[in-house]
């Protein structure tokens, strides 16, 4: 299906070239800071779901080469704390494409700068929209599936989103 655009152009979805999942893996560091931590000391959930988020919408961003919206998060399993001192890692990647979505898989880990410890804080998956120039839904470079594995991730991915589907969450 083909969307107009202001611009008077088309998107035919059968003319959008594959991507690798490399060109838009996106990695961010962040140094946790007193703001961003609770009475323990230790960062905020919602402040690593603020940095996932973001990590996640630059990689949808570059892979569409459109801006991207968030529809969904799945579960966010916070598996060990990060202390005010400490930095919050985080790496997103692409793991599968929809028609005009993207799912994203981002990982945080913990680090401990001084002794070089790291550890793994959260992973999750986040749905994104590429969305047009009048804020529409719009297609989607679909994902270079250069290997088995990455084959095997689109089709996670496509069980995954059929569950949301089936239970009424829309991507």
């Amino acid at each position: 299906m083909a969307r107009a655009r202001p611009s008077g152009g088309s998107i035919d979805v059968s003319t959008l070239r594959p991507k690798s999942s490399a060109a838009s893996v996106t990695e961010m560091t962040e140094y946790v800071l007193p703001q961003h931590a609770n009475v323990n000391g230790t960062v905020f959930g919602g402040q690593i779901m603020v940095w996932v988020d973001l990590c996640a919408a630059i990689c949808a961003q570059r892979h569409a080469g459109r801006p991207c919206v968030t529809a969904f998060v799945d579960s966010l399993l916070f598996k060990r704390p990060v202390r005010v001192g400490q930095v919050v890692r985080l790496r997103a990647h692409v793991v599968a494409t929809f028609r005009t979505s993207m799912e994203i898989e981002v990982s945080v880990l913990g680090e401990n700068a001084i002794t070089g410890e790291v550890w793994p804080t959260v992973e999750c998956h986040v749905i994104l929209v590429a969305i047009d120039d009048e804020g529409k839904p719009t297609p989607v470079p679909p994902r270079l599936l250069e290997s088995e594995a990455d084959r095997k991730a689109q089709a996670a991915a496509d069980e995954r989103r059929r569950t949301r589907l089936a239970s009424r969450v829309a991507d």
